[in-house]
């Protein structure tokens, strides 16, 4: 096997801060230029494969424009999720003014973080990790990561290897967009080869957290020395005649979407329960099959409370031009049917022919089985330190976790998988032994027909809004005030400017709101200064 060596620039042709996509033979190259020297990894996300060179260098950090993932570009070790993987580093060096690149004939841009030292002893010590989602799936590689050598035990009650859960409401939902076979995250040698043990199909009854001992349904049990609950919710159900019908489906796993998609392949009329995200992002994906979509929700606009109405109409706009019709300000009271749904009975007393329903009115925490912890009297979720730790054995992370969120110092629950993914990690470090915060910056987001909004931040009531752009073009930045302060940005049609205010927000050097309502903003200015 021989290297691959090209000149890709010219000494100059970067300034410090500046990065640019090269290529090395037919390969693609990100060249980055800091504090003098020049640096080579791969080009591409490791998360969905977006092009690095359109995101946002930060010093010693490289964020993805699509969805925030953080790298270093010195060495292509990923700082933030999502995605798992690492960029991999290539050799540069100097011959006269000419920067040369060299790369392995077969090379990967992308491999898994290192896993472990070896010169660690190993130790008797069980750490469990009870889910298989984002928060799991990250912890479990991260105390690896981390060098922690004793058992790690990650259980599931799925029989499938942990898979991604964000594609559920969006790719897979639209059918043959996706092949089944590419959901899981990691394969099976994968977790064999690092030692870490996967339970699937394993139903978790009680969890005693005083005497460390864990209970499946088959009355078998588990013992550990230190666990992390990593759970997530459940979806809520709707508690109305006729919920038990056939074809009434809530979506939150594999099994939802596997038994949706089949269902929709023969059945053309669906109501939409609810205007949250999740039925939002089921109502444009049933639509792109082909499926007559109405959603049902007691809201006046989507979106109304987390975006604003602006922002909300202008989903209900393009639902509506993509042919989905709403039932706002009622409810559904009844389902009716024989052995299966066949209409949906509204509030105000409307009739709406139905061969399936999804029902997203929101989650809560899948707590119910823990005993001798003290819950979170609002949501019955799990209440953490900083450091994600709830006893000295035992930590959560995830939609489970109310956690005091550092930025506006406030107790906070978010139902997101990338923070989930940020979450599993911070515990991950603190099992091993490490005392780091949760310091991340929240990051969501949504693909709903044209519309592909990201949302950094958090806040959960604001006292304005100062919206740019041209929401008659679907391109906006949204700021969210509170307290004279930005706590979060939505906004479609610019991506590098979010991929820069997330960073600005982890660096603490947001703008003050004055300067944001004049307009024109230099973000990279900002950040660059």
């Amino acid at each position: 096997m021989s290297d691959i060596s090209a000149v890709v620039a010219q000494v100059s042709d970067l300034q410090d801060g500046e990065m640019q996509q090269v290529e090395v033979g037919k390969q693609k190259v990100l060249l980055a230029k800091i504090d003098g020297k020049y640096h080579a990894t791969g080009a591409f996300c490791t998360h969905q494969s977006a092009p690095l060179a359109q995101g946002i260098l930060s010093k010693d950090r490289v964020i993805c424009p699509w969805h925030n993932a953080a790298y270093n570009p010195r060495t292509g070790e990923q700082y933030e999720p999502p995605g798992l993987d690492c960029l991999t580093h290539f050799q540069v060096h100097l011959e006269g003014e000419n920067v040369i690149v060299t790369i392995p004939e077969n090379f990967s841009s992308q491999h898994p973080p290192q896993m472990g030292q070896q010169n660690l002893e190993v130790s008797d010590k069980i750490f469990v990790i009870l889910g298989s989602g984002a928060a799991g799936v990250n912890a479990a590689e991260a105390l690896r990561h981390e060098g922690f050598q004793g058992r790690i035990i990650m259980i599931t009650s799925e029989e499938k290897l942990p898979y991604d859960r964000v594609v559920m409401s969006k790719q897979y939902l639209q059918g043959s967009t996706l092949p089944k076979d590419s959901l899981p995250l990691r394969d099976a040698d994968f977790y064999n080869q690092n030692n870490i043990e996967l339970l699937t199909g394993k139903f978790v009854i009680r969890v005693d957290a005083e005497t460390k001992q864990i209970t499946f349904a088959d009355n078998s049990t588990i013992n550990y020395d230190s666990l992390l609950l990593a759970t997530g919710a459940k979806a809520n159900k709707l508690k109305v005649p006729g919920a038990d019908l056939a074809n009434i489906f809530t979506l939150r796993s594999y099994q939802d979407s596997d038994e949706i998609v089949t269902t929709a392949e023969s059945d053309k009329k669906a109501v939409i329960v609810g205007s949250s995200f999740i039925g939002m992002e089921t109502a444009a994906s049933l639509t792109k099959q082909g499926v007559s979509v109405t959603v049902v929700s007691p809201e006046k606009v989507p979106f109304k409370q987390l975006l604003g109405e602006k922002i909300g109409k202008l989903y209900q706009k393009i639902h509506e031009e993509n042919g989905v019709t709403f039932q706002f300000e009622t409810k559904a009271t009844e389902f009716v049917g024989k052995d299966k749904v066949e209409a949906v009975i509204l509030e105000n007393g409307e009739k709406i022919p139905a061969d399936l329903v999804i029902v997203g009115i929101g989650v809560k925490p899948a707590t119910d089985y823990l005993e001798k912890v003290e819950l979170n009297e609002k949501d019955n979720s799990i209440n953490t330190d900083e450091y994600l730790q709830v006893t000295d054995s035992l930590y959560a992370a995830g939609d489970l976790a109310t956690f005091p969120y550092w930025y506006n110092q406030e107790p906070t629950r978010i139902e997101h998988w990338r923070l989930a993914a940020q979450h599993g990690r911070i515990a991950a470090k603190n099992m091993a032994g490490k005392r780091v915060k949760y310091e991340g910056v929240p990051f969501f987001w949504t693909a709903q027909f044209t519309i592909g909004m990201r949302y950094v931040g958090h806040v959960e009531d604001w006292e304005e809004t100062i919206v740019q752009g041209d929401l008659s073009e679907s391109e906006f930045l949204a700021f969210y005030v509170k307290n004279k302060r930005i706590l979060a940005v939505a906004a479609n049609g610019f991506d590098r400017e979010i991929a820069a205010i997330s960073e600005l927000m982890r660096l603490q050097k947001m703008p003050e709101v004055e300067q944001v309502r004049e307009g024109n903003f230099d973000w990279f200015a900002a950040l660059s200064g």
